[in-house]
């Protein structure tokens, strides 16, 4: 039987990272294989683009076409290298980012033709969409603030942008959500994190069952 493939979208520090993990034990628990991953990165090639994208000093100043193109890069090699062979094998894999990223991201924030934008996720996804996408919603101005409090390290490329860019990512990914419902959950990410976990838990059962 297939997996499920579930991603995690929304803007920084909206809390992406804790929920992945307790949905990962809690599948465990279960009986569930899971395969966490993460975009950029997830792989070895991923990984080095992530770290161009985010820190290295080659990547400041890259055109917004490269950045599209990078993402893409790292998306294609995770997708045949991990996460179509998990979803072989009938595991769960949880993806903190994917496809929707680059929606709103690059084609709504960098302002990149969305045609385009979606023929490039095509191509680098060989088609696949998510089972299931959570949508942790956050403002802008309250995610940033705990991005830098909740981190000794300088805040990457992406982090450092205008709030205005930040905004926009929101609005992309509200937009998306209105016209997907059935595969993207919008979530109030103000909540505590306890109660975050229950609500994405009863989206995930549903799918599981």
């Amino acid at each position: 039987m297939r997996g499920l493939l579930i991603t995690f979208e929304g803007g920084e520090g909206c809390g992406k990272s804790t929920q992945i993990h307790r949905l990962a034990e809690r599948l465990k628990r279960e009986g569930a294989t899971v395969q966490q991953t993460r975009e950029p990165g997830g792989t070895e090639l991923g990984e080095a683009i992530r770290d161009l994208l985010q820190h290295n000093r080659a990547g400041h100043g890259m055109c917004a076409e490269s950045e599209l193109l990078l993402f893409a890069a790292s998306r294609a090699q995770i997708v045949r290298e991990r996460i179509l062979p998990a979803l072989e094998r009938g595991e769960v894999v949880l993806c903190d980012r994917f496809l929707d990223s680059t929606s709103v991201y690059q084609g709504v924030a960098r302002a990149i033709d969305p045609i385009e934008v979606a023929a490039i996720n095509q191509f680098a996804t060989a088609g696949l969409l998510p089972d299931l996408t959570l949508l942790i919603d956050l403002d802008p101005e309250v995610g940033l603030q705990r991005a830098r409090e909740d981190r000794a390290a300088p805040l990457d490329r992406m982090e450092q942008e205008a709030l205005a860019f930040h905004q926009e990512v929101r609005r992309g990914y509200l937009e998306l959500a209105a016209i997907d419902q059935e595969r993207i959950h919008v979530l109030d990410g103000i909540q505590d994190v306890d109660s975050l976990e229950d609500e994405i838990w009863k989206a995930v059962e549903s799918r599981l069952s």
